[in-house]
């Protein structure tokens, strides 16, 4: 199996190396698993609530959020996306279980399906930064009694980058952004699909997913998230 460097690289240096909190940025702190205590008594007090954007794309499902993307889970959020923080993983997929749990309710046979990198992305992150956060939240949930199964059903075509468009222009990248992938689809049958993303905003990227999901015979039932945009819900 081939290895990036870089990406094995941050996750030994989360490991081994003192290093500033992921939430707080503060050093002189004993981190655990990257955070520093007060951090991970505020991380831990979230609690996973509904979300949705206003105005709601057609499409898209019943929404859960961790927290709002501010303070320490958006920080937390772009050292692990942005900052190479790949250690960040293990207790970011942790909590995104503890949203898949919320949002499906009763424990019952579930299907996690993430939101797929662009190929330049994944290169630029040294993978798939939602299937790594995936594969933690399935162990989590295994780990508590949940018969979880995973699959990678879409890829993601090239389109701009949602930071310098505006909900319009979100909408209109997310439309065309994703194919179901030759070979990859999978039986939902008596299994929650659950689609997972890291941050909402608008909510394009995830009914734009949905509508290609159910196309494909998958229905999503919910999606789960870490961090929803302030300015789309009073928490």
């Amino acid at each position: 199996m081939r290895r990036y460097g870089g990406g094995l690289w941050a996750d030994l240096t989360d490991l081994v190396l003192p290093a500033e909190c992921a939430g707080c940025r503060g050093r002189g702190s004993a981190l655990r698993r990257g955070f520093c205590p007060a951090c991970v008594t505020t991380l831990g007090a979230l609690r996973p609530l509904p979300v949705r954007p206003v105005p709601a794309p057609p499409g898209l499902p019943p929404c859960h959020a961790l927290g709002p993307y501010a303070g320490e889970l958006r920080e937390a959020l772009l050292a692990y996306k942005e900052r190479g923080r790949h250690g960040l993983a293990r207790p970011l997929g942790a909590l995104l279980a503890e949203v898949v749990a919320a949002a499906v309710g009763p424990a019952r046979p579930v299907l996690l399906v993430p939101v797929p990198d662009t190929a330049a992305a994944a290169r630029a992150r040294y993978g798939d930064h939602l299937t790594r956060l995936t594969r933690h939240a399935a162990a989590r949930l295994r780990g508590s009694g949940w018969d979880v199964a995973t699959a990678r059903p879409l890829r993601a075509l090239p389109r701009p980058d949602s930071v310098a468009l505006d909900s319009v222009g979100r909408a209109v990248a997310a439309e065309s952004a994703f194919q179901v992938r030759t070979g990859r689809r999978r039986s939902a049958a008596g299994r929650a699909v659950v689609v997972l993303d890291d941050i909402l905003t608008t909510g394009a990227t995830l009914a734009a997913v949905s509508r290609t999901l159910r196309g494909a015979g998958m229905t999503p039932n919910v999606a789960a998230v870490l961090g929803a945009t302030q300015k789309r819900r009073q928490w």
